[in-house]
């Protein structure tokens, strides 16, 4: 199987452009439920996998030990804004780490939060790396060495054991062998794993379920149910991941990453879905997402009209006029296959 046509971004009545991707849903025993396109297509989980990379931090007991509540928790699987918020809860776990923000390895970056129109601002203020999306998760990964009393110079080397128990966790929720399982340097220089889509997909329908994991215990349930119940911590303002978490009313979890990636864990229905645009636009994600949630009837009527700007989003020209929407339409294919336990590469 191949990509599929997703979505397409209209100007005026005209076609302009044409999303093509790949769409995943499995349930936590492994089955393969509906698809789109090549739900095995390979995929570099990007920030998606945050949850999976904070799992050993709680699992071992870091929470606890440091004193770490659920927005900390949030903030360890966050791609969020760099807003205030965000930047003070980061400084925070730093100072209960008896770490420092130079410390941090991810680098800095202007926040997601300053719009284009921003940036002329932006020239005029400072920013460090608490700014930076990915600076909860590394604050984790420094509060997780600083507990097992590893080097912190060199936390994010693939070799250290904080990644080798990072890597193990992944290869656990995805069911892929740990040998199989394809790395790459992500944005924020942490090592990063590609799997099939729909091995994300099970790690996310594993990651929502309320009961402990064989292996894990109560570290997914505990990151999950602090995910739901901050998103804005994990997002931020006026973001699409924001709105699709919260209309989940925190029985899902959404979580995108860079390069067009998707995944969503629903709690009640037992299901993780996983979204692929293989182009690596992201503007295409949320009318995907919300074809696939509403195929799949988990989007409440009262909820979908009110959220069109996510089904249907507007293309805006300089001046604030729309020109265009991002539209999706597209039919999820039911299977009936069970994914093999682990996934071989290819």
């Amino acid at each position: 199987m191949r990509p599929l046509a997703l979505a397409e971004v209209t100007r005026g009545d005209f076609v302009e452009s044409i999303h093509m991707g790949c769409v995943a849903v499995v349930n936590a025993q492994g089955e393969l439920l509906y698809c789109a396109g090549d739900p095995h297509f390979w995929t570099f989980t990007r920030s998606t996998l945050k949850p999976f990379q904070a799992i050993p931090f709680v699992h071992a007991g870091g929470a606890a030990h440091f004193g770490f509540a659920a927005p900390e928790l949030a903030l360890m699987c966050a791609s969020h804004s760099g807003e205030p918020v965000h930047a003070d809860i980061v400084q925070s776990m730093l100072q209960k780490a008896g770490c420092h923000e130079q410390d941090l390895q991810c680098g800095c970056h202007i926040p997601i939060a300053l719009s284009t129109a921003d940036m002329h601002a932006s020239c005029e203020m400072t920013f460090s790396q608490l700014h930076n999306n990915c600076s909860g998760k590394h604050a984790g990964f420094l509060a997780y060495c600083r507990q097992h009393g590893l080097d912190l110079r060199t936390y994010l080397d693939p070799q250290h054991p904080l990644q080798q128990a990072v890597r193990e966790s992944v290869a656990h929720f995805s069911s892929v062998s740990g040998s199989s399982l394809r790395m790459g340097i992500d944005g924020c220089s942490a090592p990063n794993y590609a799997v099939p889509l729909s091995r994300l997909a099970l790690a996310y329908a594993r990651f929502a379920q309320g009961a402990p994991d064989l292996h894990y215990g109560d570290a997914p349930r505990i990151l999950f149910d602090a995910m739901a119940a901050y998103p804005e911590l994990v997002s931020g303002n006026g973001r699409a991941d924001l709105k699709l978490s919260k209309i989940g009313r925190g029985d899902w979890v959404s979580k995108a990453g860079a390069e067009g990636v998707q995944a969503i864990g629903v709690r009640s229905a037992g299901l993780g879905i996983a979204i692929k645009i293989t182009d690596g636009n992201s503007r295409a994600l949320a009318a995907v997402a919300m074809t696939v949630l509403r195929q799949l009837g988990l989007l409440r009527a009262s909820g979908d009209a009110s959220l069109a700007d996510l089904a249907e989003p507007s293309v805006f020209n300089c001046n604030g006029r729309v020109v265009g929407k991002v539209r999706s339409a597209f039919k999820l294919k039911p299977s009936s296959e069970r994914l093999h336990k682990p996934m071989p590469s290819r």
